[in-house]
């Protein structure tokens, strides 16, 4: 059976459209094995200097701090790593990924666990998983010249090692939303055929 992880970034719980878009994927997909975590409903913390020095010293070294420190963490990355499929609801905020999304990305980009450095670069650990992203914007066309989000969330993704990265896309809401959403469901029953 297919694992899916659902991470929700749009802070609004009613009336998001990435929202909707991740139920409809969800349903299209028939996806029955489903891990979610809404960064909207529990934010997570952004990284600290107790944080990067616990990630940075052995895990065997570890003392009981350090592993509170990096427990959610732990427990973050446990999801995406158990994970076949990741869902991600990004609307783009002020041209970029909102902050409760960059903070999970934060935690989960962990040097030796999620990549690995080598003589040619970094190396993503997490080969094999698919990830479709659902994007939403008000008023940044995606792949334009003003949306830092989605080149953002491809390459991070890529940096894991996901590198089957799709776009799904109701940018531009503002003119011709009803339009821009049918095409984005057009889109979902795509990936589902």
């Amino acid at each position: 059976m297919t694992k899916y992880l659902r991470i929700d970034a749009s802070a609004r719980t009613e009336g998001s459209v990435t929202r909707m878009l991740l139920d409809e994927i969800v349903s299209q997909l028939g996806a029955e094995s489903i891990t979610r975590r809404d960064l909207a409903q529990s934010a997570l913390p952004q990284i600290t200097d107790t944080w990067v020095s616990s990630n940075f010293t052995p895990a065997d070294q570890r003392d009981a701090q350090q592993q509170a420190a990096l427990a959610q963490s732990d427990a973050l990355v446990a999801e995406l790593q158990d994970a076949d499929v990741i869902l991600i609801g990004a609307p783009i905020y002020n041209f970029a990924v909102p902050a409760a999304l960059k903070a999970w990305i934060d935690l989960v980009a962990r040097a030796g666990v999620t990549f690995r450095y080598s003589e040619t670069g970094p190396v993503g650990l997490l080969e094999g998983k698919l990830a479709i992203v659902a994007m939403a914007s008000g008023g940044t066309p995606v792949g334009s010249d003003i949306d830092f989000a989605s080149g953002y969330l491809r390459h991070v993704l890529g940096f894991l090692g996901i590198h089957d990265v799709t776009f799904v896309t109701a940018d531009a809401l503002g003119a011709g939303a009803d339009e821009k959403i049918a095409s984005a469901k057009g889109e979902i029953q795509k990936l589902a055929a």
